[in-house]
């Protein structure tokens, strides 16, 4: 039978950016805690599993893959020897012995703000696990972000920076060190766009800095890009738009947008804003055909860093509204919107609230006073049981400065203001 590569197990490796040296350790040390005997898989096994040419590792490789990974031997791509293709059962749920090998390499000081992994004892080897449980760690901070907003998870996300660097001191390889390092980058600039979200700025600025150090540190352009994204962002809240544009720039010459057309794609779609609000409307547009471009070429299916997850069509039709929006064109703004709310995944609730805020300003700019106040109202339906994030109340109070000036009688403004004084307070 010809050999088949094994995709997905390709694609977890990939998405984890992990060498094929850095698994064979991973799993050699679960295989470890779980036998008392550290494993002897080697680089070259695995190859052979890439290969297709091992197609159902040993059960203790198994084993050891499932606690590194969380995923069964069947979803990375292995298949079962036999007719039957019966996959053997496990003693226990790999989840648990992912949980429990994790507890017993490392322990995380980011159970802060959030029920992050928790650990009994410090490891005398720092290695690829550590850097596959610090991952998941950003990873549950983003899905957090992305349900509720990134307000509230600042003293996690330094925490989790704290023992990155920890971690960095005792690690025994210079990979090792430098993905500790871009850990560290991550987790400060999740941070810093927790107080960018709650509409605390003062501080921001002081992390996106450590963070930018951080990412040189690691010599890694994946985290330098997302830094000088969110400088982009904190720029634009405090009106300084040439910086935002100066940041966006920075952003596109980055090596990792040179060669992803995502990345890319992202750095000009936040140019675009910068320079809208700058006032240069006519490179404004040409940024967003850029944008649209480059965004044509991604491979969407392919797997990317977690920070940038949240970038798609979705949110470049957004960004897209808000450009259109600024100058002047409110109905390309709101159609952008309604494309944006189509495509937007159900997880996002907190990027759908602030979407939904945004078409209802595109709605008031083009005189719909009455359709403008519903939708306005839906974020608070949207947010229900979550606090809104500092952001999006400025932006909601953006609305209501835009309703009392645009409205054809002042009872229109107070009476939407009364209507939602309460979710406003309550929220």
């Amino acid at each position: 039978m010809a050999e088949t590569r094994n995709e997905p197990l390709a694609a977890w490796l990939t998405g984890h950016q992990m060498s094929a040296v850095e698994l064979a350790d991973a799993v050699n040390d679960a295989i470890g805690e779980f036998t008392g005997r550290t494993g002897t898989t080697s680089e070259r096994t695995v190859f052979r599993w890439l290969s297709g040419e091992n197609r159902w590792p040993q059960e203790r490789q198994r084993r050891g893959l499932e606690v590194v990974t969380g995923l069964t031997a069947t979803a990375l791509g292995f298949v079962p020897r036999g007719k039957s293709k019966t996959v053997p059962a496990l003693p226990e749920d790999p989840d648990v012995h992912r949980r429990q090998f994790f507890s017993a390499t490392a322990g995380t000081a980011a159970a802060v703000a959030i029920p992050l992994t928790t650990a009994s004892a410090r490891p005398s080897r720092v290695g690829t696990s550590d850097v596959i449980r610090l991952r998941d760690d950003v990873e549950r901070l983003v899905a957090l972000d992305a349900e509720r907003g990134g307000h509230g998870l600042e003293q996690a996300a330094l925490a989790g920076a704290t023992e990155a660097l920890g971690l960095q001191r005792k690690s025994t390889t210079q990979r090792v060190r430098q993905r500790l390092f871009a850990l560290a980058a991550d987790f400060t600039a999740t941070a810093a766009w927790s107080l960018i979200d709650a509409g605390r700025l003062d501080g921001a600025g002081r992390h996106l800095d450590r963070a930018l150090t951080l990412a040189g540190l690691a010599q890694d352009s994946e985290m330098a890009i997302q830094v000088w994204n969110l400088r982009a962002m904190l720029a634009r809240q405090r009106r300084d738009y040439a910086e935002a544009v100066a940041s966006s720039r920075a952003a596109q010459a980055t090596v990792i947008a040179r060669r992803s057309p995502l990345h890319s794609s992202l750095a000009h779609a936040r140019t675009a804003v910068g320079l809208a609000h700058s006032g240069d409307n006519r490179a404004a547009i040409g940024c967003l055909g850029r944008a649209e471009d480059a965004l044509s070429k991604a491979d969407l299916a392919q797997p990317h860093a977690t920070w940038i997850a949240f970038y798609g069509p979705a949110e470049l039709h957004s960004l897209t509204a808000i450009v259109r929006d600024v100058v002047g064109h409110p109905a390309e703004a709101e159609a952008a919107s309604h494309r944006a709310l189509a495509t937007l995944p159900d997880s996002y609730r907190r990027n759908r609230a602030h979407t939904t805020a945004r078409l209802a300003l595109t709605q008031l700019h083009q005189g719909d006073v009455e359709q403008a106040c519903a939708t306005s109202g839906t974020v608070f339906t949207i947010m229900a049981g979550a606090p809104l994030p500092g952001r999006m109340r400025q932006l909601l109070g953006d609305f209501q400065r835009d309703l009392i000036a645009r409205a054809p009688s002042a009872h229109i403004a107070h009476e939407w203001t009364d209507q939602y004084r309460t979710e406003w307070s309550s929220s």
